[in-house]
Parts: C-alpha cells; structure tokens; sequence
C-alpha cells in the first residue's frame, strides 16, 4: 500500500549529537558474554541493538519457544477469541506432554488464567499444548500460526515445528529473532503480571496443589526483571530471553548455547549491567499521544486524532543531549470506513538526518462509522452556514 509522507521538525533543548547508530560494533569490542554460542542486547522501544554475538545464527530455542506461544495466546486474549477466566478441558495428548509440566490431567479443567501462569512461571510443555489446543483446534495448526506470525513479523531465521521447544527437527531460531518477538510480547503489557511472578500455586488448598517456581531466578535475583523465557535442552544448553526495566528504560537480552545455568544469568547480567551503565533513554511522547487529526467528510464524525500506539523515546548515551531531530508521519494512502479503534492509519519515524531512529504506529483514537443520510447533510448545512 502506498504511504505520503509529510515531514515537521520536533523542537527540542538540546545541543548535542545524538549517539552513533554503530552500538552493536563498538559494544562488540566488549567481550560481554564469555562461552555462549549467540546473544543479542536490544533496547525495547526503539529496537536498536547494543550488543550482538552471531546474533543471526540458527539455534534450537529449546523453552524459549514459549515466548511466540505466548505472543498468540495473548493475542487471542485481545481479540476475545479466548477469556482468562474460563475453563479449558484438557486432552490426553496435553496430558502427556513430557519435559517441563505442570501435571495436567485428561479431562481436568483449568483456567486460562492458570494455564498461562503455568506457561510463563514454570514453562508448563502440557499448559502449552492444552492453550495451543484451546486457541487453534490443534497443535499442529497452532504451530502453522506461529511460523505465519515470525513470517509477518519478518523473522528470516525462524521456524517451528511444535509450542513448548521440545527437541525436534527443523525447529530453531537465533537471538536476534527471539529478541523481535520478544519485544512484540512485551507490547502486550499484562505479559509480565504473569511472567515477573517468582513462585505461586496452581490448584490451591486442593489435593493435587502444585508449586509453581520461576524458572528465571533473575526475577528474583536481579533488581528489575520481570521475565521473559528460560530454555534448555541437552542440544541447545542453557538459554534465557531476559527483560528489565530500570528508570523507564526496557532492555531485552538474550543468551543461547551457555554451559550452565550460572553462566547464562551471570551473561545476562552483565549485559544489562552495560546497558543501565552507558546508556539511558529520553521520551519524546506518552504513548496515546494525539499526533495529528483526521478530516473524515463521510464519517459519523468529521474528525479523528491519530496517537502513538506506544512511548516515543530515543536511546541516548549518559550526559548526551540530541538535536536535530526531524519527524515524518507517513499516511496509508487509503482511509476505508469503517475504522476500527486501535488500527494503524499512519507511522510516525523520527529521524536526525537521514538516520531513522525509531517508529511508532500511530492508530485510530476512537471507532468511526460510516456517517448516515441525515449526519452528512446537517454538515454539509453547517458548512454552508459559514461560508
């Protein structure tokens, strides 16, 4: 679909240059994740990596494999194809999925709510597949979901062949893509209500009452992690997609192939001890800031606000100011109504000089209808009126 782009200049008291956009190369002089395969340091609003080690490498995901089997689940959230509070029969094939679980039973039911926090805390292979089931009708047309979903994310190195990471062939990823589609979960913000919790209980008070345990022990461990997604498995070692917020800045890091699981957190930590260290991020807009209006002659309301689907920051290194800095809003060619609350109609970039240094959406503030017979012609009048 063709795009316009109108171009304006964002004001701002600064006086100094931004940082280079070569973070990944002169990070990379740093050794900051000693006997892992890959890693990958991501900054979470702008996408800008600060770190990355053969970061585009094919590489079994092992558990981290839930992080897109929670992305879909939480989409189907969102869209109301499923509700956290109702009931889901589970199958004897979930039952009896091996590995990490959290016993489910043929023919128990569970809540959605449940069976997620089954999912994020104790990376529950028999939540994943009861969940993919509920969501898809089947396993293996929820893993369809998930490779459609890596190809619409524009994940090249990604492919799936089940929900939990369980050892299989043709199954892998890298850091960097586990990264994207962690940043795309992380949109979701209930995400990590679910995925910060350290140890819980399925079942409560019942016979059969199961302790939940994070598999992440930097959640506990390390001032500002809220999650994301262990893995292991003998083929792919000790993996970990980890975030963090600290001083309104969310860091994603990334680890696959450590030795130990003292290794990948001590690699995880020191990545993001480099990023909190050096780095900090300035906010340009809150997010559901309204950027520009709409004129809708045919709507039932002539006029809708366009806002920022997300916070607008940039990444900037300690004590550095930014100046410059030029922003383009590029419009979908097309306006059809309908329009939906929440659909993209336009991308905000803000750039300095030719150097893009993020995007946001920006999306539909409110629902608009097609305006009737009667709408239309009192405006026409009231046009008229004041001419």
């Amino acid at each position: 679909m063709k795009k316009i782009a109108i171009y304006f200049t964002v004001f701002l008291l600064v006086n100094t240059l931004l940082i280079p956009v070569t973070y990944g190369q002169e990070s990379n002089q740093i050794e900051l994740t000693e006997g892992t395969k890959s890693a990958v340091l991501m900054e979470n609003s702008s996408g800008t990596i600060l770190y990355d080690k053969n970061a585009h490498e094919k590489l079994p995901p092992a558990s981290m494999t839930k992080i897109m089997t929670l992305l879909l689940i939480m989409e189907a959230l969102e869209d109301k194809t499923i509700a956290l509070e109702e009931s889901v029969r589970i199958s004897e094939r979930a039952a009896s999925m091996g590995g990490s679980q959290i016993f489910l039973e043929a023919g128990e039911e569970m809540t959605v709510a449940d069976l997620l926090k089954g999912v994020a805390v104790a990376s529950g292979n028999d939540a994943s597949v009861a969940l993919a089931e509920r969501i898809a009708g089947s396993e293996e047309a929820f893993v369809q979901k998930m490779n459609d979903k890596a190809k619409e994310l524009g994940l090249k190195n990604t492919k799936f062949q089940n929900t939990t990471g369980l050892p299989e062939e043709n199954h892998y990823s890298t850091a960097y893509d586990m990264a994207v589609m962690a940043q795309n979960l992380l949109k979701y913000e209930d995400i990590t209500n679910y995925t910060s919790i350290y140890e819980d209980y399925l079942r409560k008070g019942q016979e059969n009452e199961f302790w939940l345990v994070n598999t992440n022990k930097l959640v506990k461990h390390y001032k500002g992690v809220d999650g994301l997604k262990t893995g292991y498995t003998n083929e792919a070692k000790y993996c970990l997609t980890a975030t963090a917020e600290k001083n309104g800045m969310r860091m994603i890091a990334v680890v696959m192939g450590a030795k130990t699981p003292k290794e990948r957190n001590a690699n995880i930590a020191r990545m993001l001890d480099y990023s909190y260290n050096q780095f900090e991020t300035e906010q340009l807009y809150d997010k559901g800031y309204a950027m520009t209006t709409l004129q809708l002659d045919r709507a039932d309301t002539p006029q809708l606000d366009l806002v920022t689907k997300t916070p607008v920051t940039l990444l900037k290194r300690k004590g550095e100011n930014l100046e410059n800095i030029t922003t383009s809003l590029e419009y979908e060619s097309e306006v059809k109504l309908p329009i939906e609350k929440g659909s993209q109609l336009a991308t905000l970039k803000v750039m300095q000089g030719e150097i893009v240094l993020t995007e946001v959406p920006l999306v539909a503030e409110t629902n608009i209808k097609q305006g009737n017979v009667w709408q239309l012609f009192k405006r026409t009048l009231g046009k008229m009126a004041h001419r």
